[in-house]
């Protein structure tokens, strides 16, 4: 008879599951066991938050849940960030954790932790095996509840004495599609007659519209629309450049050229807006008519009530709404010609001869071809590619918005490598964050990916320095030093490349992508351009009244 282990393993390669990662221990060594003659791959890792951050982004990239694996207690805990960064994301996930035996204590509460207690608030669902028979069952609602809307993350935790217990195979659970209802005839036609009759019309695209399962019918409504259009941050990419609609990114929650065109609309569409990302724009008493339209009903706060809700699977649901609509709205593009001016003064600045910000968003556009993959970590530098990065392609800017944690950029970067080997990856972290994760420069080079990591050095923890100074407090607390990171790479066994001037930043990327292998490239970063445009510039564009 098999063991639970062997039966969790089988429900997992029922599920399609064909690589975990993370960091075994003692307490599930029977399934390390079972994963060695399977036909899943174990990603061994350096730390287990770097686990689970790539088992998020697999969910985040192709909306099946990633699976990570850790043992009990401290290799447990250190999945609490990740799992908070999938919940907070919506990414698919599922965490499998290890724990003492629960029939037997033969060594009393050393390193036992009430894991699945603690997870319960960081997670969709939080559950201990407690029967071999059961490894089917729960595992197949384990993805159910990861995947279906909103997605997020699931922990499972198999006591080692049930993982070694036999039982009789009950056989497993064929997975079926996750179907979502569509919207209502009535609130499609509510939304329709909002649409047709609104002045200045707006669409605007939030972090659900991102999901694999919708981007084709989106761009679709747009372009049967010819509404302009604007993104938040994790929503960038999921309608192609080429419509000529684009109006920007809201980076910021006011004040930025965008905005000139969310004051002006009259209807704001939003499409997948998820009201755990930093605020793309603030609502008021004067403000606009809202319609929501998502997966889920809206998360109704201070800054976000919409009046108008569309509620259900969002591509044919724009289906139905687009035929409603095509064709009959009169001011679809009376915000249109705000879009040059727009869009000209966000890109101001951006060959000019330093390593300022706009410049090195600029340059790695012209490396990175439509359909590569920058994931970054969190910091100053997130604010301008989401202002300046120009996307074609959903999901070709990996940015945390939601729980904007530091440490996942590296990580993500090699889940995105592994999934598309084809296309060029680029991991864009500060010295901050990458230091926090940066041991995964190992696992990179183990794996033989092709990745490139750029590192923006400003020997500081740059986002909170700036807004220290932005707040005029003194300049404290925030600085550090660095190792030569040139030296670090190799230490790894990657390549190190160190970039002084601005002519030599697209050469030094061009050829690290030519080289192949995992290449880590620093610069410099002149940041004095964070007070003069994101601060004295902006703060001159007076808000429309």
């Amino acid at each position: 008879m098999p063991k639970a282990a062997e039966l969790l393993v089988a429900a997992l390669e029922n599920e399609g599951v064909d690589r975990i990662f993370g960091i075994p221990g003692e307490e599930n060594l029977d399934v390390v066991e079972a994963l060695r003659t399977s036909s899943i791959e174990l990603v061994l890792t350096r730390h287990e938050q770097a686990a689970a951050f790539m088992a998020a982004t697999h969910g985040r990239l192709t909306g099946k849940p990633g699976v990570c694996l850790t043992t009990l207690g401290p290799g447990a805990l250190n999945l609490t960030t990740a799992a908070a960064y999938a919940l907070l994301g919506a990414m698919p996930m599922v965490m499998i954790t290890g724990q003492k035996g629960i029939l037997s204590s033969r060594q009393a509460q050393f390193q036992i932790v009430d894991v699945v207690g603690v997870m319960k608030p960081l997670t969709k669902l939080s559950r201990q095996i407690v029967s071999p028979a059961m490894v089917p069952t729960l595992v197949r609602e384990a993805f159910r509840v990861a995947e279906e809307e909103r997605p997020g993350p699931v922990l499972l935790e198999l006591p080692e004495d049930i993982a070694a217990a036999e039982a009789v195979d009950p056989g497993m659970i064929p997975p079926h599609p996750v179907e979502i209802p569509l919207a209502s005839g009535a609130a499609l036609d509510r939304a329709a007659e909002l649409i047709m009759k609104a002045e200045r019309p707006l669409v605007m695209l939030g972090a659900a519209a991102s999901r694999p399962r919708s981007s084709s019918d989106l761009a679709q409504f747009v372009v049967r629309s010819r509404i302009p259009y604007f993104t938040t941050q994790m929503g960038k990419g999921t309608v192609p450049g080429g419509t000529e609609l684009y109006m920007g990114t809201a980076a910021l929650s006011e004040r930025d050229y965008v905005h000139e065109a969310i004051e002006r609309a009259d209807l704001i569409i939003t499409i997948g807006h998820d009201t755990v990302e930093k605020p793309p724009f603030i609502m008021g008493a004067k403000g606009p008519q809202v319609i929501h339209i998502g997966y889920q009903p809206a998360s109704v706060e201070q800054v976000y009530f919409p009046q108008t809700e569309v509620i259900g699977d969002l591509g044919p649901s724009l289906r139905l709404l687009a035929d409603r609509v095509a064709g009959k709205i009169p001011n679809a593009q009376a915000l249109l010609p705000l879009r040059e001016g727009i869009l000209s003064r966000v890109a101001a600045r951006a060959t000019e001869a330093r390593l300022t910000p706009q410049r090195l968003v600029h340059d790695i556009r012209q490396v990175m071809p439509p359909d590569g993959i920058l994931a970054l970590d969190n910091g100053m530098y997130k604010i301008w590619f989401a202002r300046n990065y120009r996307t074609q392609v959903a999901n070709t800017l990996l940015l945390d918005n939601a729980l904007a944690t530091m440490g996942a950029g590296l990580p993500s970067a090699i889940m995105s490598a592994l999934l598309y080997p084809g296309r060029r990856v680029m991991a864009v972290c500060g010295d901050g964050g990458f230091m926090m994760n940066s041991q995964e420069l190992e696992t990179a080079v183990r794996l033989k990916l092709n990745l490139v990591v750029l590192i923006i050095e400003d020997q500081a923890y740059g986002m909170i320095r700036w807004k220290q100074a932005v707040d005029h407090f003194p300049d404290y607390g925030m600085t550090f030093n660095n190792p030569d990171f040139v030296k670090y790479a190799e230490a790894y066994g990657a390549k190190g490349t160190r970039v002084s001037a601005v002519e030599e930043l697209r050469p030094a990327l061009e050829a690290a992508f030519a080289g192949g292998g995992v290449h880590l490239v620093v610069v410099p970063i002149d940041y004095s351009e964070n007070k003069r445009v994101l601060v004295d510039e902006l703060h001159q564009r007076l808000p429309v009244t």
